[in-house]
């Protein structure tokens, strides 16, 4: 069932993401991967959530691991190519699109946590935090894609209050 959410995912990039200027959106890109890279190492014996395939393809995609690569690098590009690339103008249609990119995120998470038991939250994490995140990451991934320093910043203070807040087991 993942490869077909990625799969939705490649097939709207390709019909409706901005294709002319994925060279502006490649930093963001890596910006996007490099982050959940990053989270995977730092949270290697800790996880937060984990994907399972159960329902197809499950020799395939034997474990989180595996899954997540291909979220990474197909998933994470085309959602930036769509997010980025249909940005709005107007500021509240910006909003929305925020708002929009948020809902989907957080429902498909939901859906794929209650109903097809596609992930499993470990370690305190909840749909809350999820939503959260999802919150501060769209946001985040214009303000990099306008002012990569000022991002990287912010994304430094988050990461070290994150951090400090989470409690490892001994």
């Amino acid at each position: 069932m993942l490869l077909i959410y990625v799969a939705l995912f490649l097939f709207a990039a390709i019909k409706w993401g901005n294709w002319k200027k994925w060279r502006e959106y490649y930093p963001t890109i890596l910006f996007f991967m490099v982050g959940d890279l990053l989270k995977n190492f730092l949270f290697y014996n800790f996880w937060l959530w984990t994907y399972k395939e159960t329902m197809f393809l499950e020799n395939i995609l034997r474990n989180h691991t595996i899954i997540n690569v291909i979220v990474i690098f197909i998933g994470y590009p085309s959602t930036i190519l769509l997010f980025l690339g249909r940005f709005p103008n107007s500021r509240w249609r910006q909003g929305m699109w925020v708002s929009f990119w948020v809902f989907l995120y957080s429902i498909l998470e939901y859906i794929n946590l209650h109903y097809l038991y596609l992930i499993r939250h470990h370690n305190g994490w909840s749909m809350t935090w999820s939503v959260v995140f999802n919150i501060v990451m769209f946001p985040m991934l214009i303000i990099h894609h306008k002012k990569t320093t000022i991002s990287l910043g912010i994304i430094g203070y988050l990461d070290s209050i994150f951090v400090e807040d989470v409690s490892y087991p001994p």
